[in-house]
């Protein structure tokens, strides 16, 4: 693919996104949809962001990997990500694991989710591929990255978080030198290498990697011929490349994407109950950490038409009202209290009910004197009228699932187990 000097690396890439995880630790909000499906922030999902960043970094050919259940995925592409023309040179194609290579073998790890669609990225015809995982919260211009990429001559740019070195156990972490160079990638090390000049931070991998994509074809064929490998970027294709190439760390904070009010550079794995709470409680800030209404950088999405929301009752007892909470389209609060929550679409709070500190997934039914602090709702749940959830953690935890920070997550095969054994 020829192009003029002048022109966006983006134009030449591609986005490659592996969305075929369950995310295993968000328990019961994953049992009917993959975690990338999950909802997020009002109206929108988890993976909308990373195909924002995509998008909104000038990337037009996207593709999307999926796997678990992926249905509510899928169709949340076709709805809401169906603006791509093909006379434009705009592609978005949704790839299920569909046997391709072999009767008998789906996706067995990410490297290989890649590798099986080898034939539809020579169909793109680009220079460059960007892989991102579609499960995390960030505002990012894979431009600046793409850019250093090519610059540095690196095999492989990855992009990386600068955390406090001992809270990086958690992650992969790259020991680099004064170049951002990688010199080791150690997996959940016990004693994180600092970054050069930094010794309070390490250097994590957020799971974005940057290839040309000439270079990572040739290592993908060769990966997939090898029955020792277990076919995963973190496990062998980056460590092979650190070992014998040039791998390149990107700071994530040198091509953070931020409208002036966030005060650090925002990146969140929502992939437990309590990190999928906290981050859309954030939401709710003051000033939130992540600044959703930037219009610059939008988080696009399916745009449903919808009423707006509604707040009915003024009396002393019977007042709808919410306080710094977010209240998406569809929504009526109806003679109850709303505090510090996150309602999605199509909520209904009835008459002296009560919310602080919710997160009510689309289409929740709060029924009248409910008392409900400190859970999540999941999507269509009918919480019966008078039911108290965030005040006794043993009966809490005897119907419902109450994660290790105290949140209770609330489904409604739980409430109708809950409603047979009363």
């Amino acid at each position: 693919m020829k192009a003029g000097p002048n022109t966006r690396l983006s134009s030449r890439a591609m986005a490659f996104v592996l969305a075929g995880g369950r995310g295993s630790r968000l328990k019961e909000l994953t049992d009917n949809r993959a975690k990338p499906a999950v909802y997020f922030g009002g109206n929108t999902r988890i993976i909308d962001f990373a195909l924002s960043n995509a998008l909104n970094s000038g990337i037009r050919k996207m593709a999307i990997a999926t796997q678990y259940k992926a249905h509510s995925l899928i169709r949340h592409m076709q709805r809401g990500w169906g603006f791509f023309r093909a006379e434009r040179n705009e592609y978005l194609d949704i790839l299920p694991a569909s046997q391709r290579v072999d009767e008998n073998k789906w996706y067995l790890g990410t490297a290989d989710a890649v590798a099986q669609n080898i034939d539809i990225v020579d169909s793109y015809d680009v220079e460059y591929i960007v892989v991102l995982a579609g499960d995390h919260i960030y505002k990012m211009d894979y431009e600046v990255m793409l850019q250093q990429h090519v610059n540095s001559g690196a095999d492989v740019t990855i992009g990386c978080l600068t955390v406090p070195r001992m809270e990086a156990i958690a992650f992969g972490v790259m020991h680099v030198d004064q170049d951002m160079r990688i010199t080791q990638f150690l997996e959940k090390p016990k004693d994180p290498p600092s970054i050069p000049g930094d010794p309070a931070h390490a250097l994590a991998s957020m799971g974005i990697y940057v290839f040309n994509w000439t270079f990572l074809r040739d290592l993908l064929i060769r990966d997939m011929n090898d029955d020792n490998s277990s076919h995963d970027f973190g496990s062998d294709l980056i460590p092979e490349i650190v070992k014998n190439g040039k791998a390149v760390a990107h700071r994530f904070a040198d091509s953070c994407v931020t409208s002036g009010l966030e005060q650090e550079p925002y990146w969140r794995d929502v992939g437990t109950i309590d990190a999928f709470w906290q981050a859309n409680i954030d939401l709710t800030d003051f000033i939130p950490k992540l600044d959703i209404y930037d219009q610059s950088w939008p988080i696009w999405t399916y745009a449903e038409i919808l009423p707006p929301a509604k707040f009915i009752h003024d009396e002393d007892t019977r007042r709808g009202m919410a306080v710094s909470s977010l209240v998406s389209g569809d929504c009526i609060v109806s003679g109850s209290e709303v505090r510090n929550s996150l309602l999605f679409t199509g909520v209904r709070t009835h008459s002296f009910s009560s919310l602080d500190h919710v997160v009510a997934l689309p289409q929740v039914i709060v029924n009248r004197k409910a008392d409900l602090t400190r859970c999540v709702i999941d999507r269509g749940v009918n919480i019966p009228e008078g039911l108290v959830v965030g005040q006794d953690p043993v009966e809490d935890a005897k119907w419902f699932r109450r994660s290790e920070g105290g949140i209770v997550l609330i489904t409604q095969n739980m409430l109708d187990a809950r409603a047979k054994a009363l």
